[in-house]
C-alpha cells in the first residue's frame, strides 16, 4: 500500500476495474502495456509535452508506458507479483513538470520546500473468479506555496487525469484478457 511511502497527502484519485484473467497475466499487462494502447493519454500527454517539443525535447513515446514513467523521473518503490508503485518529485504546475530525480530510498523523507511528492500504484486482488486492478494516486506538497500552486494545477488537470487512469485500466484489462485468451 502507498501508506508506507505517502501516507500524508493532499490529493488522492482511486479507480478499479475486474478483469477475466490471472494476476500473473494482469501484472504482466501492466507492465508491458504502451502508450499506443491508451490513445486517450498519447493525446493529453502531447498537450503537456508541448513546452517540452518547444525546447526541442522529445518526450519518449516507444516502449512499455512504465519505462517512459522511469525515463522522464519517476522511480520504483516497490515490486511484487502484485503490487507495482512508482513515485516522483517534482513541481507539476510548471510547464514541464519541473521533475527531480531522486532515489527511491529518498523518496519518503523528501521535504524540501517547494515540490510536490507524486505516488501512484497498480495492485492486484482476487475476488471470486476475476482478478481486480486497482490504481491509487496520491500527491503530497512540501511547503503552503507548493500547495496552492499545485492545488490550481490540479483543479485544471484532475479531471483529464481521472480519465487517463480509467482509460489505462480497460487497456490493461484488454491486454491481459486477449494474452490469456
Amino acid at each position: 500500500m502507498l501508506d508506507e511511502f505517502l501516507p500524508r497527502y493532499d490529493v488522492n484519485e482511486v479507480h478499479s476495474i475486474g478483469i477475466g484473467a490471472a494476476p500473473g497475466a494482469v501484472m504482466d499487462a501492466v507492465r508491458a502495456l504502451t502508450a499506443k494502447e491508451v490513445p486517450l493519454l498519447v493525446a493529453l500527454m502531447a498537450i503537456r509535452s508541448v513546452p517540452a517539443l518547444l525546447r526541442r525535447r522529445r518526450p519518449p513515446v516507444r516502449g512499455p508506458l512504465l519505462d517512459g514513467f522511469r525515463k522522464s523521473g519517476f522511480v520504483k518503490l516497490r515490486e511484487t507479483p502484485d503490487e507495482l508503485v512508482l513515485a516522483s518529485v517534482g513541481r507539476f504546475w510548471q510547464p514541464v513538470g519541473g521533475l527531480r530525480r531522486i532515489e527511491a530510498a529518498d523518496f519518503a523523507g523528501f521535504a524540501e520546500p517547494g515540490f510536490a511528492k507524486a505516488a501512484f500504484n497498480f495492485e492486484i486482488a482476487r475476488v471470486g473468479e476475476r482478478t481486480v486492478l486497482r490504481t491509487e494516486t496520491r500527491v503530497a506538497t512540501t511547503d503552503e506555496h507548493a500547495r496552492r500552486s499545485f492545488a490550481r494545477y490540479w483543479r485544471v488537470v484532475h479531471p483529464g487525469s481521472a480519465l487517463i487512469r480509467m482509460a489505462w485500466l480497460r487497456a490493461i484489462r484488454r491486454r491481459a484478457e486477449r494474452h490469456s485468451a
